[in-house]
């Protein structure tokens, strides 16, 4: 939704320029568009979720999936001079999944680093994302060094309701671990000694595709 104003915003200020930036209006209207039919698609399928209702299931990416999420978050990214490090599998991971629920719980562990790097003092900020494929299973992990879990009691980060931010509403968490067992998966947080914290969900591997070894280095829980 945010995406949607700043987009509409953009096309505004091209149109009242002198003289006016047609073509650049026409691009950011194009992409308020993608992106109000992507807020939908969200919603439509939250609802199918919580309503028990039939997963869009597809076999999909799920590295090609991630990078589109990527592409959602860039200028979040930029705007927090946040460098977002990719260690994705090659050969890529494929698995069995709705590919709007999935791409919405990466969307929402992104957010949730991002925001704790806000408010960190380091000159440089990074984000983490990996993937890696075991014998039975797909797993993503997002690594960030921001403000951490310290103090925080990580059994109920997932609780409905529950949140640690001042303005959260304390649904991303939850939502994002009823997508995943939805899924048949796992969801889990730690924190990091040296300050920050790593989320992670692991999904089954899809058994019709070619057997992939796991990265060197890759986390478990």
């Amino acid at each position: 939704m945010s995406g949607i104003i700043m987009n509409a915003s953009a096309s505004l200020r091209m149109l009242s320029a002198t003289p006016p930036n047609v073509d650049g209006a026409v691009e950011t209207a194009k992409r308020t568009i993608r992106d109000g039919n992507r807020a939908s698609d969200v919603i439509m399928r939250l609802r199918n979720l919580f309503r028990r209702g039939t997963a869009t299931v597809e076999q999909l990416d799920l590295n090609e999936a991630i990078r589109e999420v990527i592409g959602l978050l860039s200028s979040d990214l930029q705007r927090g001079r946040i460098l977002l490090i990719e260690e994705l599998s090659d050969p890529p991971p494929f698995i069995l999944g709705d590919r709007v629920q999935l791409q919405q719980v990466v969307m929402n562990l992104l957010r949730n680093s991002i925001d704790a790097m806000t408010d960190t003092a380091q000159t440089q900020k990074k984000i983490f994302i990996r993937t890696g494929v075991g014998p039975d299973e797909v797993r993503v992990v997002v690594e960030d060094h921001g403000v951490g879990l310290e103090g925080t009691d990580v059994e109920r980060l997932f609780d409905a309701f529950h949140t640690t931010k001042p303005n959260g509403m304390g649904i991303g968490l939850s939502v994002s671990r009823s997508i995943i067992e939805a899924h048949k998966g796992k969801m889990w947080a730690e924190s990091i000694p040296s300050g920050g914290a790593i989320f992670g969900f692991a999904l089954p591997f899809d058994k019709d595709s070619v057997d992939r070894p796991s990265p060197p280095g890759m986390k478990t829980s």
